[in-house]
């Protein structure tokens, strides 16, 4: 689904996934719940945006969920399959033939809200389908885009006009960008009154809900209208139709979220409001940190940062401790394709090939903790995720790389003295260790990469989304993760974001550029397919076609184990966030 922390959207995965290894405790064993309290959450990085329209990472996510609601969800749940079910959130159904929701056609969607859903604005007032009209636009605004725009454009129907032509206005102006959205259009795309929101599509999609789901989909008030999107004006004027408000944010070091009062439980079906507070402490770059924090009890629960993976055994029989089943391409090497360094070399696909033997891949998952935690990835489209097959185009023995094939395909390829890379990295959770790891592959197919440390956070926010700076080649290299943005009918949640360059822009999840015209086609006969089975093995050939390409060098498919303090009861889990939910927790 997006972008992961790496503590992160023809079977359906739920046929596959099992949710819990070792299952957690706290899941309330029965007690009643004891509301109140202040839940302490302890990490390293800040969100990446914290405007709906532009989030894109699990942790933004996760702090998104808890301010914003959007038409459809999920209930989070220690059941792998109860929690990747899409429910009704501000819409009273989900949308069918025979009640009415789903045209004959396929194509449009007749989406009814329900009433109590309320902003916390001065006196409080009702979200509208008006405001699901402003949300869903402000995905293409220019000042702060939504990364998952593509969904909207393939979707509903002249959403690409639209964008097309918001992508013309000044992004530095408010005003103008207000005007654009009140003045323009989208023929798929209308409130019928307050309560309805009518949606007709380009094509039928079967996965609508899903894609509404997203925190991009999220209603937005009208008050956004007066600041320029993600701005730091609008990060102090957040409205909330969410079980919390924040009510103090400090930019990399903490966030304070209390009860929203305007929330009511009878309109929300799919959260709660459990502790009385929400304190987010950021810059514990060290998971071993965390770790400590929550055993100690000086925080409740992680926010972006692992388990440490020499503790991993240590903790198997200790019930604040679990270990999540998983299906997400995290962490992965990514190329950039479009940076002048060396000659242009990144955006030769043999130099990229000569790269991918040399990495050694068994070595990140030894970083992770070992075969129990990672499993190593050869193609794009992790398991239990729709499209999924098995192949692996540059085999190395036991996964370890092979450097000497390496060199000799760099020499082949015009580059005998090797390259100078930059290699931009997170200082969170294990991403030192496999930037290290890496270096030293690359050494020894004698590449130099330069590490930087990404001390500010910017990774997600600014660094790989930027295309300036990846045509003015401030990076070459980088290693994000990711998870798809939802489970079960996922087809597109992988290739689309990160592979269709017809979308490449700010805030695109194809950090890198790539563009190539057959995986274009390749996606749309795929989204033009008549059935599921048919829809999986077009994603599967783009699949191939990328790795034929050497698009990413995919590394592992991680599991996800996480802990929480001895006094957490009520713990939730949601699997597109790999995290607990906030709102859910009690304490003992």
């Amino acid at each position: 689904m997006r972008s992961s922390s790496g503590t992160a959207r023809a079977g359906a995965v739920a046929a596959g996934l099992v949710a819990v290894l070792l299952a957690p405790a706290g899941c309330g064993g029965g007690e009643e719940p004891v509301r109140g309290g202040t839940l302490r959450v302890a990490g390293s990085a800040d969100v990446d945006h914290l405007d709906t329209a532009a989030v894109y990472t699990t942790w933004g996510g996760l702090l998104a969920r808890q301010f914003a609601r959007t038409l459809f969800g999920y209930r989070a749940s220690n059941d792998f399959g109860e929690a990747v079910t899409v429910r009704p959130d501000v819409a009273l159904e989900i949308p069918t033939a025979r009640n009415g929701g789903l045209g004959r056609d396929g194509r449009t969607y007749t989406i009814r809200l329900r009433g109590g859903v309320l902003w916390n604005t001065s006196p409080p007032r009702e979200v509208t389908a008006a405001d699901f009209v402003r949300g869903i636009k402000r995905a293409c605004n220019p000042a702060a885009p939504a990364g998952g725009r593509a969904y909207f454009i393939e979707t509903i129907a002249g959403m690409g006009r639209f964008c097309a032509g918001y992508a013309r206005v000044d992004p530095g102006s408010a005003a103008a960008m207000a005007r654009y959205q009140r003045t323009t259009g989208v023929p798929g795309l209308v409130a019928a009154d307050a309560k309805t929101l009518v949606i007709k599509l380009n094509r039928p999609a079967t996965d609508l809900v899903n894609l509404l789901a997203l925190e991009s989909a999220a209603a937005a008030p009208a008050e956004y209208d007066r600041y320029i999107p993600d701005s730091p004006e609008f990060r102090r004027h957040i409205v909330s139709d969410g079980p919390y408000q924040i009510t103090s944010h400090t930019p990399g070091r903490r966030y304070v979220l209390e009860r929203n009062p305007s929330w009511r439980a009878a309109s929300d079906p799919i959260r709660a409001q459990n502790p009385d507070r929400i304190e987010i402490s950021l810059g514990h770059d060290s998971p071993d940190d965390v770790q400590g924090m929550l055993e100690s009890g000086a925080a409740d629960l992680p926010w972006d940062q692992p388990v440490p993976a020499a503790k991993i055994a240590e903790l198997r029989d200790d019930p604040d401790f679990a270990i999540m089943e998983g299906s997400a391409l995290d962490p992965y090497l990514v190329f950039n394709t479009l940076s002048p360094n060396n000659g242009g070399a990144l955006g030769r696909t043999a130099v990229r090939q000569a790269i991918g033997y040399a990495v050694d891949k068994a070595a990140v998952v030894r970083i992770y903790g070992g075969p129990d935690i990672a499993e190593v990835l050869h193609q794009t489209i992790p398991p239990r995720s729709v499209g999924h097959q098995e192949f692996n185009l540059y085999p190395t023995p036991g996964d370890r790389g092979d450097p000497d094939r390496c060199r000799r395909m760099l020499a082949r390829a015009g580059y005998p003295h090797g390259l100078t890379l930059t290699f931009p990295y997170r200082l969170s959770g294990n991403h030192p260790q496999v930037a290290r790891s890496i270096t030293r592959d690359l050494a020894a197919c004698g590449i130099t990469a330069r590490l930087r440390p990404d001390t500010s956070g910017a990774f997600y926010g600014t660094t790989l989304v930027t295309p300036a700076r990846a045509r003015a080649g401030k990076w070459d290299i980088a290693v994000p993760g990711w998870v798809p943005d939802w489970y079960g009918n996922n087809g597109r949640t992988t290739i689309v974001p990160l592979f269709d360059g017809r979308h490449y822009g700010p805030n695109s999840s194809d950090y890198g550029g790539f563009d190539d015209p057959a995986v274009n086609r390749l996606i749309d006969h795929a989204l033009n397919a008549r059935d599921a089975a048919t829809a999986a093995g077009y994603w599967a050939q783009a699949d191939h076609r990328i790795m034929e390409d050497a698009a990413v060098v995919p590394l592992i498919n991680q599991r996800t184990p996480i802990f929480h303090s001895a006094r957490v009861r009520n713990a939730r889990y949601l699997p597109q966030y790999r995290a607990y939910d906030l709102n859910q927790v009690t304490f003992r």
